[in-house]
């Protein structure tokens, strides 16, 4: 049983992240989760929110010769990230009312204006029946202390999900969970594209550019 932990999220939301590993959906099960891109390492399901025009994504997974403990240190490691994604503007950590948050602006591209976040982002080492299982929850909170920039478009609905356990061997499973709502003008189809690009990029590029940075080159 882990230990009692402050921060923003509940144990509870960290736990229901480790029943996912063991939920995903299948193409059986209809919607709202149809399987939208499928391989022999990841499968993708995505549902449609009406309210935003927007889709929420799932990603089942499996990564070969990587542990959990180093996906986990992709995503919590804001110095590395900068290396390998090069749309980032900035990126920092800075303490509102005692609480750690992220900054981080995306430059400008393809005519878009720029977008910034500000969000809550924190890791559990979970014991789960005996399983170790990493999870990550990361969140945007609205900060007073840091307004809008001029010529910035402030993300207002960003949310996702990691966890992270051994395949028994020497590699991970994982399950995410990921939705964001850029704001702005952007045309919804265009966003939904854009997002899925991400997902795939962000799961793996990092991931194998800590491995062996030549091989990013």
């Amino acid at each position: 049983m882990a230990a009692a932990r402050p921060g923003r999220f509940s144990e509870e939301q960290f736990r229901a992240v480790c029943r996912k590993l063991d939920q995903p959906p299948t193409a059986a099960c209809g919607p709202p989760w149809p399987l939208t891109l499928g391989s022999m390492s990841v499968n993708i399901y995505r549902v449609y929110d009406e309210r935003s025009g927007l889709y929420e994504y799932e990603i089942f997974g499996d990564i070969a010769d990587c542990p959990p403990k180093l996906c986990v240190d992709f995503f919590m490691d804001l110095n590395f990230r900068k290396q390998w994604d090069n749309s980032i503007k900035a990126l920092y950590e800075r303490t509102y009312d005692g609480e750690k948050l992220i900054y981080m602006e995306l430059k400008s591209h393809f005519g878009f204006s720029g977008r910034d976040y500000i969000y809550a982002c924190e890791c559990q080492e979970m014991d789960v029946d005996g399983r170790k299982i990493w999870v990550v929850l990361a969140q945007n909170v609205s900060v007073p202390q840091c307004p809008e920039k001029p010529g910035i478009v402030r993300v207002n609905s960003y949310k996702q999900r990691l966890a992270v356990e051994s395949d028994g061997k020497t590699g991970s499973k994982f399950y995410m969970y990921y939705f964001l709502n850029p704001s702005g003008s952007t045309p919804s189809w265009l966003i939904n594209w854009f997002a899925q690009m991400f997902h795939m990029n962000e799961a793996y590029q990092g991931i194998l550019c800590r491995k062996n940075p030549a091989a990013t080159q």
